[in-house]
Formats: C-alpha cells, structure tokens, sequence
C-alpha cells in the first residue's frame, strides 16, 4: 500500500528555464528517467455528466475528457491504450450517466485498465467536504440546512480557452525531449500543475490545458496580468574553455529553477490533506487539498505516485479566495460540531460577525433569518 502524499515534490524532475508569451509563463517539467510501466491516454466526452457516488450524492459537470490509465504488475512495458474506446457510462437525452469517478475497466483482455475524470475528482472531494452540513439540528440554522445540509452545492469553473494568450502559447512553446509536465502560469500566478508519466503521453495531451478548468480569477489574471522574461547571464571573463562554459551552464540553468520553484511556493513542499481513490498496482491515484493557508493560493488536485514515493501524474484547480474562504468556513464550523458560539470563539470573533463572514462567503443561507437579523443589529451598534 502506497502511502498518503503530504507534499507536492518535484524530485524525480527537472524545471526547465520558462517560456513567455503575453500573460502565460509556462515552465517545462523534464524527466530525469521515466517510466515504461504506467501510461495514460485521453477519452473524449464533450457532455454533461452525471456521477452517482457511493454515498448517493449526484455529482453534475460538463466533462470534455476523461484519462484511461494502464500498468503492468511486473513492471514490463505497457501501451498507451483505452482511450479512443467507449464505457460502460450510460446515456439519457444527452447526458452521460456513471457510477464512479474512477471506475476500473477490462477491455480487450486488459484487466490493469482505469477510467477516471480529470480534475472532477477533486473538485467532488472539494465540494463534498463537510456536504451534509450541521449533523445535529441547531435552531441557529435555517430549516433547509438542517434537512438537506449544504444540497445543493455549486461552484463554477473556467476552461483554458477563456484565457487570454494560451492558445497561442501552447502553438508557439517548445516541447523538450522528455518532457512529462508544466508548470502554468498566468499572469505570475500558478494555474495549474500537468504532470504525465511517459514523455509521448504529455505530447499527445499537451493541449488538454486548453479544456482544463481553471478558477475564474485567472480569466482576469490573463487579461490584465503580463508575465516577464527572467534573465541569466553569463559573465564572459570567467569563462576560459569549455569545462567552464559547461559549469556556468549548469550554475545558470539552477537559478532559473531556483527562481521558478520560488513561484511556485504556494504548491510544492505545502502540507496536504490527501485520500486515496484507487491502488493500481504500485500505483496509487490520489486526490488532495493544501492546508487552506489564507495568506496564500489555495490548491485541490489529484496525484499518481509510485512505490518511490515520485509523481507520475499531477494535475491542480487553483482555489479563489472566495472559495478558500468558504471552505475554510466550513472546516471550522464542522471541526466544532457545527456549534456557531464555539467556532466563532476560535476564530476570536463574536458570533455576529462569523454570521457576516458566513454572508460574505455565500453561506449565509445555512442561517436562519432570525440568527441573521440579530447578527445585523449587533454590528449596526458598532
């Protein structure tokens, strides 16, 4: 059993200098030695789908894809295969209907085969944390929490397509020889993390960043934002021949890795909560969200790690501060056994103004008016 990631590492990588076209920073992620046993291919959607969870929760998006992954036991060499076939999903008016986020399959005699959606894996965990709301019926909130808790929960996403600049940038950007990620940025703020575990998986899915989702704020990073070039130079008078050119080389190239890595502080080396979807061999396909630090970018996501501990695949949804808010809200509310008084004493703040915030972060409706109303008059003394 693989254990449950707690950082985001790249150890097994190397960041490459960036790239720069208009508001897009994209960082080339290079393997420093791959592997043969684990593949993944792309199965297009392009509809509304419907999950049924195991705990009946009906879980609605549009899907434009979703990844077949394919492993071997015994560490032999595997295709990348799967993803041009159909599933098992049904369809109803247009609508595709499936029972699981990841669902294994066993097709044309390949057991080691696993269908799963991209990206819609976490944002269900991200949105199922504390779903069911209040477990215990409070008159401080409004009738609708206490019978259907947070049902329905919504949040609503960009695709890479409504982001200024990155069309063009992922035409115009080189490709490195064994190239198996990218770090992106827009506008100098990390959009996302795509890691792949073979170098030919992430040329044939290099422009799935154009059908990802992203968080609306980079739609406004994208037009407003404006990545810089980052410098390194190489002082002529110490270098004397080739071992020198060579080492000033290697020395320049660190400090653009250095400077990137930097970037991407909000992501790498941040404590995670993680939870294991499926144990594909040595495999584990993982889903995770960072610590919910409000002084920074907020991330969910979903890893594949191996038994070495190193990222096979990657692949993250940067959170607003919107959304941050509201789930840091309610990590507290439910880490109180949904007690208003205690939660609110242990974000030093009067329970009037933990209703404000509640209003602020579009949970307001889990109040009842009359909670509300006195919440309302308190600050007005204020």
């Amino acid at each position: 059993m693989t254990k449950l990631l707690e950082t985001i590492a790249l150890h097994n990588l190397e960041v490459a200098p960036s790239q720069v076209w208009g508001s897009i920073r994209l960082v080339p992620l290079v393997s420093k030695g791959y592997r043969e046993d684990l593949r993944l291919a792309k199965r297009s959607y392009n509809s509304r789908v419907v999950v049924s969870t195991d705990d009946n929760t009906l879980y609605h998006s549009y899907v434009p894809h979703g990844l077949v992954l394919n492993w071997s036991d015994d560490g032999e060499p595997v295709a990348s295969l799967g993803g041009q076939l159909g599933d098992k999903s049904d369809q109803f008016g247009g609508v595709k209907v499936m029972r699981r986020m990841a669902q294994r399959e066993n097709k044309g005699g390949n057991k080691n085969s696993l269908r799963f959606l991209p990206l819609e894996m976490a944002m269900e965990g991200f949105m199922g944390m504390f779903f069911k709301g209040p477990t215990i019926a409070w008159q401080e909130y409004s009738r609708r929490s206490r019978s259907t808790g947070l049902s329905p929960r919504t949040e609503y996403s960009i695709t890479g397509r409504s982001i200024s600049d990155l069309s063009e940038a992922l035409r115009v950007f080189e490709i490195h020889e064994n190239q198996v990620g990218v770090l992106l940025f827009v506008g100098e703020m990390l959009a996302t993390a795509f890691i792949l575990p073979h170098p030919k998986d992430y040329r044939d899915l290099h422009e799935m960043l154009l059908t990802d989702a992203y968080g609306e704020t980079f739609y406004y990073y994208g037009l407003y934002g404006q990545a810089q070039e980052l410098r390194c130079a190489i002082k002529d008078q110490s270098i004397h021949n080739l071992a020198d050119l060579r080492s000033a080389l290697t020395k320049m190239r660190q400090e653009w890795s250095d400077v990137q890595s930097m970037m991407s502080e909000d992501l790498l080396q941040r404590p995670i909560q993680s939870q294991q979807i499926y144990q594909a061999g040595v495999f584990s396909l993982q889903r995770f969200i960072t610590d919910l630090d409000r002084t920074h970018t907020n991330y969910i996501g979903e890893s594949i790690i191996d038994d070495h501990g190193n990222l096979q695949y990657l692949k993250i949804y940067g959170l607003s501060a919107v959304q941050t808010r509201r789930a840091y809200l309610l990590q507290t509310l439910d880490r109180h056994n949904w007690q208003l008084e205690k939660a609110a004493a242990s974000l030093n703040e009067t329970l009037a103004s933990l209703v404000k915030r509640m209003e602020k972060a579009d949970l307001g409706y889990l109040i009842n008016n009359q909670v509300r109303e006195q919440a309302e008059k308190a600050l007005r003394k204020y």
